[in-house]
């Protein structure tokens, strides 16, 4: 963006804004500031969206969104109306439909992954026949099994359930690695949320520990990101 030089540095001082106001006599008041020193950054802050009357400031716009940048010290204040914020909801998901891919390869792990986001799912009113479960022979495989999933477009979200464990050889990374950038060109070729649930560890007892162990069920913790991801896809992004 090609615009006037805008700053990289933040000043984390709590009284630098203060600072600035009394040097400057700016006389608005912000709900966000962000100050910084010189460079070629276009950032945005949320401000109110009073203006303030000091000759040294020039306000510029960009994209609708009000700039006002000191031309003495170069610091400068983004102004926006409210900004709108947007989530998922973790109520009910009665309705929603998932997809689960689930690698055979470590079932050992897998299959408590599974179990703990078929728990989630119910705990959170998905019926039973609102969810498919598809078994792959590995981690490697679970990309394109979520791509064809999700450009059918029966599911609000595909959950991905993998276990790659470190050996003596750089296999581990060749999996690994390749199972995350499938699973993420299956989300962006689609348009259908596919939650990461693939276990990446150094060593089995790391893998137990994440599948129903002490560290708690990866599984579990995936089906909500899957609810989530779901909710705000349904609810708050349609396409317009």
């Amino acid at each position: 963006m090609a615009a006037a030089s805008f700053t990289a540095g933040i000043q984390k001082s709590p009284l630098s804004f203060g600072h600035q106001i009394a040097h400057n006599k700016l006389a608005f008041t912000p709900v966000s500031i962000v100050s910084f020193k010189s460079s070629s950054h276009f950032v945005t802050s949320s401000l109110s969206s009073s203006s303030p009357t000091n000759p040294g400031v020039g306000v510029t716009l960009f994209g609708g969104v009000g700039v006002e940048k000191n031309l003495k010290d170069r610091s400068a204040f983004a102004q926006t109306e409210s900004v709108r914020q947007v989530t998922g909801s973790l109520t009910a998901a009665a309705g929603f439909r998932f997809a689960i891919v689930v690698a055979r390869f470590n079932e050992i792990v897998t299959r408590p992954l599974l179990n703990g986001a078929l728990e989630t799912f119910t705990r959170y009113s998905v019926k039973d026949e609102d969810i498919d479960v598809v078994w792959v022979p590995g981690s490697f495989e679970i990309g394109v099994v979520a791509a064809r999933l999700g450009k059918s477009k029966k599911y609000d979200a595909i959950l991905c359930i993998g276990a790659v464990v470190r050996g003596d050889t750089t296999h581990y990374d060749a999996v690994s690695n390749s199972a995350a950038s499938g699973i993420l060109s299956a989300s962006l070729s689609s348009g259908v949320p596919c939650i990461f649930g693939v276990l990446t560890t150094e060593n089995m007892d790391q893998a137990m520990n994440r599948a129903g162990g002490k560290s708690g069920n990866k599984g579990a913790e995936a089906a909500l990101t899957a609810i989530e991801m779901a909710s705000l896809f349904k609810h708050d992004l349609k396409e317009q």
